[in-house]
Formats: C-alpha cells, sequence, structure tokens
C-alpha cells in the first residue's frame, strides 16, 4: 500500500468521521533528523509497525518495535525519538478522539456502536494501561489498512463500516492488553494487579463486569476466582478495598469526611458513614478522634 495521511478538516475523505483526526501510513527510505520530535495531543494514538527498526521514547521510557508490535499513546502523552531521528521504515497510524471522564477513564463518542458499559470497560482499561507496546499484535495494521479501503472506495455503508472498523480496534487492542498483562492466568498476581488498578481510581463507580475486564475474565470465571481467593464477592471486596483507604485517608485530619467519602468512591457521607461502622463498628468521625487520642 502506498503512504498517505488523511487528516480530519483537510482530508474529504473525513468529512463524516469528527472522531477520526488522522489516519496514515509512512515509508521512510532514509534516516530523518530533527524530524520525530516527542509530542503530545489529545487524542488516542494507536500504531503498527510494518517495516523497519523503530527506537520510540512514548512518555518517559524508551522502546524497541519491530515488525508486528503496535503501541498505544494516550492523549496527552509524549512521542517521539530521544534525538528526534525517525529511523527508516514503515508504519501505520490512527488518532481517535475520545471522551475523558471525571474518573481519568476514557470513553468512545457516540459514532460508537459499543454498550455503554462495554465503552466504559474499555476506557478504563487503555486508560490504566502501563505497558503501551503490544508486541507481535500486526492485527492493529489490518484493521487500519481496512478503515483506510472503505475511506478511499465510499461504497455504500462505508461509514457504518468505519465506524464498526475503529469499535473493532480499540476491543482488539483492549483484549490484547488484557492477554499480555495476564497470559500465565496466574491469578494471585493477577488480583494483585487489579487491586492497584481498584485503587489508583476508588472515585469510579466499578461494575462487576468492569473490573472482570481488566483481567481479560468473564464475569462468571471472574466472580468465582474472586470468591475463592478473597472470601468475597467483587462487590464486597471492593468495598473492603474503599474502607482500607478511607481509613489511609482519616489518620489525616486535615482532609474533610466528606471529601474522604467520595475520593474512595462511596455516593454520600451518609452512605460512607453507614458502611464504615458496619464494617469497622466506629463512625468515620469516631475512628479519627481514637486515633488522634491514642497518637
Amino acid at each position: 500500500m502506498n503512504q498517505f495521511v488523511l487528516q480530519y478538516g483537510r482530508s474529504a475523505e473525513l468529512r463524516l468521521f469528527p472522531h477520526i483526526l488522522e489516519v496514515g501510513i509512512k515509508k521512510n527510505g532514509c534516516i530523518q533528523l530533527n524530524t520525530f520530535l516527542p509530542t503530545a495531543t489529545e487524542g488516542l494514538r494507536i500504531y503498527c509497525v510494518l517495516e523497519g527498526r523503530f527506537e520510540w521514547q512514548i512518555g518517559n521510557s524508551s522502546y524497541e518495535l519491530l515488525p508486528g508490535d503496535s503501541a498505544l499513546v494516550l492523549p496527552d502523552v509524549l512521542l517521539g525519538s530521544e534525538n528526534s531521528v525517525l529511523d527508516i521504515g514503515a508504519f501505520s497510524w490512527i488518532h481517535i478522539a475520545v471522551q475523558k471522564q471525571d474518573g481519568g477513564g476514557l470513553q468512545p463518542g457516540k459514532w460508537s456502536g459499543l454498550a455503554d458499559t462495554e465503552g466504559v470497560a474499555i476506557g478504563n482499561i487503555l486508560a490504566l494501561n502501563r505497558r503501551p507496546v503490544l508486541p507481535r499484535f500486526p492485527d492493529v495494521g489490518k484493521i487500519i489498512k481496512g478503515i483506510y479501503t472503505e475511506l478511499s472506495g465510499q461504497e455504500i455503508g462505508y461509514q457504518a463500516r468505519v465506524n464498526h472498523q475503529v469499535d473493532e480496534l480499540l476491543i482488539q487492542v483492549t483484549r490484547q492488553m488484557t492477554r499480555q498483562h495476564h497470559s500465565g492466568r496466574d491469578f494471585p498476581k493477577t488480583f494483585l494487579h487489579l487491586e492497584e488498578i481498584l485503587r489508583r481510581n476508588l472515585a469510579h463507580q466499578w461494575t462487576v463486569e468492569e473490573m472482570a475486564a481488566l483481567v481479560g475474565l468473564g464475569t462468571t470465571l471472574f466472580n468465582e476466582r474472586v470468591k475463592s481467593y478473597s472470601g468475597f464477592s467483587p462487590i464486597n471486596y471492593l468495598i473492603n478495598i474503599r474502607i482500607s483507604e478511607a481509613i489511609k485517608l482519616l489518620k489525616q485530619p486535615e482532609i474533610p469526611v466528606t471529601e474522604i467519602a467520595l475520593e474512595t468512591g462511596f455516593y454520600s457521607s451518609q452512605h460512607f458513614s453507614t458502611t464504615f461502622r458496619k464494617l469497622t463498628g466506629y463512625k468515620p468521625s469516631e475512628f479519627r478522634k481514637n486515633h488522634l487520642r491514642n497518637q
């Protein structure tokens, strides 16, 4: 396929697709200096290396990408090379506009055919990703090629086909990420990773489906694994995490109780107080007073 770059606002092919900020293929036949400075954008960027070897800086880390490797670059994250050099080779990419949620997650827009719960789950997994490179995952390049084929051909139904393929790209990237993180199905390690993710965003109202998606399991198997490993249902397991985090925050007297309630994912200070007392025997204010008295 010949190289091309389509940009929303400049390319007629993207007139009906404001969520596709850019899509393209670049074939670089010689080393180019000062052409790949680290930059950040508001969109979600997904790349696939087609030929050659690249050393890219994503965020604060450097990665080597080989043919078939793909990369996920979150909004506001830097992408470039440390010496601003673009190596010889070829790669395809797509930049997708996504909505940023209050809890830090991402979500596709109204163009997407994903159910709301699926969109939220996928957005949270993408936003919490700490391993931006997906080794040996050429499916990204195939899907991008399919998107370009539809955009250039513009046959009947192409708008639906393009949006469907963008959804498919998000689904496949998310699935690959969960497989990469938990390929061994070593659930104790997976369990610790899940808890780490939940603690980073306790204000989000996690559902069982979202938590299961984070570890790449169906909800039935996830329920069984969590109950077997922790003795709790997923929801009660999450509540225990919320309470344990609240206990840490209550030991800091400068943080208001209402703020702690919302930060740890409770609907209100009353909901927080009722749950906290049920599990600890104390109201949050009583626990704080006892802690300060015993210091």
